[in-house]
């Protein structure tokens, strides 16, 4: 049997999550019964192995700079977002608040309720369909401040292809 962590919490389905770091999640309902949890992740096990060995071989394809190169990427980003974001911004018609350029480790990008956009500086080492990418995906969010299939198709009428964009990323973060 795999080991692995609850959290519960208001939510109304029970999820699996392989995190970064090759643990598993079991996100429950704040009452749901521990044996249907166990019931679920064994009914779930081959998912939950092949993931886990995915994680073990994944190798990242970012390989980092070091530490006194990091400065320079984030100007970089600096420049490259401001521009493609008031590009993209243009061409959707949305308008945004100041931009942040910071190192997070699980995120490439955020938008603000008050439409501050936030950007990873590794999107510098992405291919620029990425970069892109991120930049529709964090403006969409003016227009629908969540992932529903109408902020999908803000992000597909600006970008046909996003799908194979976001799997880029998802394979090599």
């Amino acid at each position: 049997m795999i080991s692995y962590e609850i959290i519960r919490s208001r939510r109304r389905t029970l999820a699996l999550q392989v995190t970064r770091e090759g643990r598993v999640v079991v996100r429950a309902p704040l009452r749901y019964p521990a044996g249907r949890i166990e019931t679920f992740v064994r009914q779930h096990e081959d998912w939950l192995q092949r993931k886990l060995t995915e994680q073990k071989e994944h190798k990242s394809a970012l390989p980092l700079p070091a530490p006194e190169e990091e400065y320079a990427y984030r100007e970089q980003a600096r420049r490259v977002l401001t521009e493609k974001t008031a590009y993209f911004a243009k061409l959707m018609g949305v308008t945004y608040g100041r931009i942040s350029i910071r190192g997070q480790k699980t995120r490439w990008g955020s938008c603000s309720a008050k439409g501050n956009l936030n950007y990873n500086w590794k999107l510098m080492l992405c291919p620029e369909e990425v970069q892109d990418y991120v930049v529709v995906h964090e403006l969409a969010h003016r227009r629908e401040m969540n992932h529903s299939k109408a902020f999908y198709r803000i992000v597909e009428e600006i970008l046909p292809d996003y799908r194979e964009r976001m799997r880029w990323l998802k394979d090599h973060a």
